[in-house]
């Protein structure tokens, strides 16, 4: 029988070996690099410290609603498409898609909107370029990083 360790992003089972880091002396496994990166952007929010619970072990979520703007609609199979690669990361809970407009639900503390934008220009799905939709992009990953950092646990303050 396989031990398993749990992933301190997502919760998930996985060997020790899968995308293994050391932080802080102990050893970490991720079920992908997307929990991985997470994790060494923001290590206490996952683990906190010795007396001080990190808001994942907690059992937060920071559920988000986006919606975004994309160049142009999709058809049918390309909307199919983009919901099963979004429905790929972490932490999306929903996606809907009707025209041009997508909306996403998801839980900050396991994808970002920029993640979430990185996969969809993976794909080829362009975003609106408008530049009052570039400006809030902008404004909402500024955001998203800033609620990110005070939600993370810092020794010695509760």
């Amino acid at each position: 029988m396989k031990t398993l360790v749990k992933d301190p992003v997502c919760g998930m089972q996985v060997e020790p070996h899968m995308y293994a880091t050391e932080y802080l002396q102990s050893n970490y496994a991720f079920c992908s690099s997307q929990c991985r990166d997470r994790f060494l952007a923001h290590p206490h929010l996952y683990i906190g410290y010795p007396g001080q619970k990190a808001p994942r072990q907690e059992g937060l979520e920071v559920m988000k609603q986006r919606r975004l703007r994309i160049a142009q609609p999709l058809s049918p199979n390309q909307a199919k498409k983009l919901s099963d690669a979004l429905q790929e990361l972490m932490g999306i809970k929903s996606v809907k898609i009707d025209g041009d407009m997508i909306e996403i639900n998801y839980d900050l503390l396991q994808t970002t909107a920029e993640a979430i934008e990185t996969k969809m220009d993976e794909i080829g799905v362009q975003l609106g370029e408008g530049w009052t939709e570039k400006l809030h992009r902008v404004f909402v990953h500024n955001v998203e990083e800033l609620e990110v950092d005070n939600l993370e646990v810092h020794k010695n303050r509760r």
